[in-house]
């Protein structure tokens, strides 16, 4: 295995950097991009209990506990309840932008991987071969064994490129088309603690109004 990677030359080099970079990336996102850690259940349980907004105490205590995305922008909507309708909104929608840069972390590294190790592999391909044709310009085609060398060169690195590419474009396209679920996941309780938070200040303005018209009377 080493004497094949030295006859890569030195292309094999930031290859393998790619390579370890882009497994830890992988290792990392597979951690971290669980149903479980991003769409805690303990939250959507407590999402699906709350009748009253009494019942919102009980949603931030359970945030609390759970550092993560969805807590963040639960709790994010919690805090800011009193806003009017439209200011609470844009500002959750802002929170759930940044929140949605933490699941897609790495992918961007991966997509690069992905990108650059074949053309690393071509790029090995082509100075493999020009060494051919400078053995050949320098000593003909007859010298089989001084030709390998660059041949060699030239087959490792686009079979190396290309064994490190393919795998990293199927992990950022998995990690991408997850992340992208959980989003659309999270919205949707987002969305419907949203409505409930506006449903409440409806009510307690609702209120507020019919005392004040008792009063009046």
């Amino acid at each position: 295995m080493v004497d094949i990677f030295v006859k890569g030359g030195w292309v094999m080099y930031p290859l393998l950097l790619s390579s370890i970079v882009g497994v830890a990336v992988v290792i990392e996102r597979f951690w971290y991009l669980r149903r479980r850690k991003i769409l805690i259940p303990e939250i959507i349980s407590v999402l699906d209990q709350i009748k009253s907004p009494s019942d919102l105490h009980l949603v931030k205590s359970i945030c609390d506990k759970f550092n993560g995305p969805f807590s963040r922008i639960v709790q994010t909507g919690i805090n800011n309840r009193d806003l009017p309708p439209d200011e609470l909104r844009v500002l959750v929608e802002d929170e759930g932008r940044q929140e949605v840069r933490v699941l897609q972390r790495g992918l961007v590294t991966l997509e690069t991987i992905a990108a650059i190790t074949p053309l690393l592999g071509l790029l090995g391909t082509v100075l493999g071969m020009i060494k051919v044709f400078n053995v050949i310009e320098s000593l003909g085609v007859g010298q089989a064994k001084a030709l390998s060398g660059g041949i060699s060169e030239a087959l490792i690195t686009t079979a190396a490129g290309l064994i490190i590419g393919i795998p990293m474009y199927i992990a950022f396209n998995y990690f991408n088309n997850r992340a992208e679920a959980f989003v659309l996941d999270m919205e949707k309780y987002v969305i419907m603690l949203l409505n409930k938070l506006i449903r409440f200040t409806h009510k307690n303005e609702s209120e507020v109004i019919d005392q004040l018209n008792l009063r009046g009377k």
